[in-house]
């Protein structure tokens, strides 16, 4: 039996993408065949820092020009250059030729400093495979959460919060735990403002107006899902046993729990795509790019992911 091809991008060439790509092949290569997408010589270089031979994987080497990487340095050209890594490896598992997409972490001041307008990933994604609405799903075996919006600014959250928006980030929170474990998952909603708005005491009764009406129509339609909770208890170690799927409504009140109890466990999954793509759960970590001392946990959780999701 084949093994299946999976699509692995070096993520910013002067962050620890390649370091952690590099990595975590030993790890993988029994259950995949990855394929970097970057650069031989971006490659050689995080090589050279690992004290590691040249890797056996197949490397698609993309064009981005003139690349002058210095470690922990953010630059457009690196910018670029992993904004080519990326949209080469969605055309290619698009096409067919890789069965998943991993992709390692971008530096998003430097897709900025490239002229990029993308936020980040989970945008180019839903631009690039034509779909409406995607949501980031971070896993890990100690908590696992959906976002409801994810790359804005706070201010911009409320009036983005629907009661459509926060329907469909439940059902699919509920899709894909079904899709992953083959049985239905206890969801917790949480809400916007402090103690869940005290009934109208705090904001502007997105609760009352948006949270709880979705969590009704969600309900009605089979999913166990509770809420909105609290977001200052929704997380306790009581409420997380009784809990498979936290659907928060941005970015930070899922991601401060799920990195506090699972950082470098945790794999991001993009869900609403018609292709399946898995991610690292950090950042480019500048500040020890270039060093060789990297977790690649994360990397080889992300990898082994996309080989589950892309086989059923």
């Amino acid at each position: 039996m084949s093994l299946p091809p999976i699509a692995v991008t070096l993520g910013d060439p002067a962050g620890i993408g390649p370091e952690v790509a590099i990595k975590a092949l030993p790890e993988v290569v029994g259950i995949c065949r990855p394929i970097l997408f970057g650069n031989l010589a971006v490659v050689r270089q995080a090589c050279q820092t690992l004290r590691l031979p040249l890797p056996l994987a197949q490397i698609e080497e993309i064009d981005t020009g003139e690349l002058e990487v210095v470690p922990g340095k953010v630059s457009a050209a690196c910018g670029r250059a992993s904004f080519g890594y990326v949209e080469a490896a969605i055309r290619q598992t698009m096409q067919g030729h890789a069965a998943a997409l991993v992709t390692g972490p971008i530096q998003k001041e430097a897709w900025h400093a490239a002229g990029i307008t993308f936020p980040g990933h989970t945008e180019l994604l839903a631009d690039r495979c034509q779909v409406p609405a995607v949501r980031m799903m971070l896993c890990s075996d100690a908590i696992s959460c959906v976002l409801v919006t994810v790359h804005v600014g706070y201010r911009d959250v409320p009036d983005l919060l629907t009661i459509e928006n926060v329907t469909e980030s439940i059902r699919m929170a509920d899709r894909a735990w079904c899709q992953m474990h083959r049985q239905r998952p206890r969801i917790t909603v949480c809400g916007l403002n402090p103690h869940a708005g005290e009934h109208g005491l705090f904001g502007n009764q997105e609760e009352e107006r948006v949270i709880a009406p979705a969590v009704e129509i969600a309900a009605s339609a089979g999913i166990d899902v509770k809420g909105p909770l609290p977001a200052d208890t929704a997380f306790t170690a009581a409420r997380r046993r009784k809990t498979d799927v936290y659907v928060c409504m941005y970015h930070d009140q899922g991601l401060i729990p799920l990195k506090t109890l699972a950082f470098d466990d945790a794999v991001n999954v993009t869900l609403g795509l018609p292709i399946v793509r898995t991610s690292v759960d950090h950042g480019t970590a500048m500040e020890i790019a270039g060093q060789g001392i990297a977790s690649h946990n994360s990397m080889v959780a992300a990898i082994r992911m996309a080989v589950e999701l892309s086989a059923q």
